[in-house]
């Protein structure tokens, strides 16, 4: 199966040598993604955050033909665990119906990041 890089201007680009995106076959992986606006911009605060990465990766699976609804799977890094509630109340409004398996894990991130998501899609 053919590798396919995806790229969209709706989030920032990757301050890193990786792809927002890269599609397999159907499937769909997808970088970490935090909670910076297309500019770059982090947001201030865990549901802020939370909210910014969770419409970057709205905005990247849209790039690839997808929705949320087709997520099979995330992985949550918080910075401090004290912050889950938080971001579990912001997560379950985009996530509505039958979510996604799911991990959480405390790590440590980048200077200012509280959360980052990394997705794995399957396009419809």
């Amino acid at each position: 199966m053919p590798r396919q890089v995806i790229v969209t201007a709706e989030v920032a680009k990757p301050g890193g040598p990786y792809s927002q995106a890269v599609r397999v076959g159907s499937l769909i992986f997808l970088s970490g993604q935090a909670g910076t606006d297309k500019t770059g911009t982090l947001k201030s605060g865990i549901e802020a955050q939370t909210s910014q990465a969770l419409d970057n990766v709205r905005a990247i699976l849209a790039a690839c033909g997808t929705t949320l609804a087709d997520v099979a799977q995330v992985v949550a890094y918080v910075a401090d665990l004290r912050d889950y509630q938080k971001m579990n109340a912001v997560y379950s409004g985009y996530f509505l119906k039958d979510p996604p398996a799911r991990a959480t894990i405390q790590a440590v991130l980048p200077a200012g990041v509280l959360v980052e998501f990394v997705v794995t899609a399957q396009v419809g």
